[in-house]
């Protein structure tokens, strides 16, 4: 059901803004993005191939985003033309669904050690913690329940959702974003056994973490800080839900990492890697620059693997057109 509440855009300043070519009726009014299933009137949708077209504009959506093989359709209904409608239509949901901004200030019941440094127009929300020494950028809001740990510095125009916990040192960039129940910069798992009696003994946890600029990370990840150096996250990765990734790990910039994923110790990930489901990947092992790991796949200690654009899947992971052919030979003999 839709709210009639939304602020209406005319269609124009829509395509201006999601930097898409306008053909048709740039007053007519949007106020929401909607799918092709659910529109109704005011809404925008998308489409990314010529053969939901012709539903798109039997729909009650008032504006469809294409892309250029639209370009020659009559329509009675605006069209906004872009090289990628999808990244498009994102953009313009950003202009149409704005984020309600927290009323800065902080909140009577959080406890704010006297040394924290606030930015302006910074939110603290009820019962958070925020130990000494702490900086926090303009703009960023603390969610209910946070602790951020001594000497923790957050940049400008973050997003730090209920219960995050980000233990000390830790170091965050500008518009990070931090799911709820996310643990940053606990110590890495990390021990020595003595020979004589078999005990473990911890070895020092001391290091630090530092998040990029642009980096959002899911709800109930946790990433380790570095043992005696630096566990970072390069600008601009995207981590899913239910992520670990241990200390002294190096991930790149623009990194996709999906849902429980696990990453050992001083892993390094170069720019660009994508990640399905589940993918494990043992310590000291390379992945290089533009890989994708197809779900599940499992990558052995030490192992270095590269080739832009190279699909890799299975366990141990190689390149997936190998691994089919694996998987066809066990099927015939399976036959046998």
């Amino acid at each position: 059901m839709h709210s009639d509440q939304a602020a209406a855009h005319l269609a124009r300043e829509v395509a201006d803004f999601a930097q898409a070519q306008l053909i048709g009726d740039g007053a007519v009014e949007l106020r929401r993005v909607a799918s092709l299933a659910q529109a109704a009137a005011g809404d925008l949708i998308f489409v990314e191939d010529e053969k939901n077209l012709s539903l798109a504009l039997q729909s009650a959506a008032s504006a469809i985003m294409a892309g250029e093989f639209a370009l020659k359709t009559n329509s009675a209904k605006p069209l906004l033309i872009a090289a990628q409608p999808k990244l498009a239509f994102a953009r313009a949901a950003r202009l149409l669904h704005p984020r309600g901004k927290p009323a800065a200030g902080v909140h009577a019941s959080a406890v704010v050690h006297d040394s924290v440094r606030l930015g302006e127009s910074v939110s603290v929300e009820a019962r958070a913690v925020i130990e000494a020494n702490v900086s926090i950028g303009a703009g960023t809001r603390i969610g209910a329940g946070s602790v951020l740990g001594e000497g923790v510095s957050i940049g400008c125009g973050c997003e730090i959702y209920p219960h995050v916990t980000i233990y000390p040192g830790s170091r965050l960039g500008d518009r990070v974003i931090v799911h709820a129940g996310a643990v940053l910069g606990s110590d890495g798992f990390g021990y020595v056994q003595e020979r004589a009696t078999g005990r473990y003994e911890k070895f020092p946890q001391i290091g630090r973490l530092e998040i990029g600029d642009d980096v959002e990370i899911g709800a109930n990840t946790t990433i380790d800080r570095g043992a005696l150096e630096v566990t970072r996250i390069g600008r601009g990765t995207k981590i899913d839900n239910l992520v670990h990734i241990g200390h002294n790990c190096q991930i790149g910039e623009d990194v996709v990492i999906a849902a429980q994923s696990g990453f050992s110790g001083s892993i390094t990930v170069e720019k660009n890697v994508v990640l399905g489901g589940q993918v494990g990947i043992g310590e000291h092992a390379r992945i290089g620059e533009g890989v994708l790991l197809g779900g599940q796949a499992g990558i052995l200690p030490n192992k270095v693997l590269r080739g832009k654009g190279v699909a890799f899947w299975g366990t141990p992971a190689q390149p997936l057109r190998r691994y089919l052919k694996q998987l066809a030979a066990l099927a015939r003999l399976g036959k046998r």
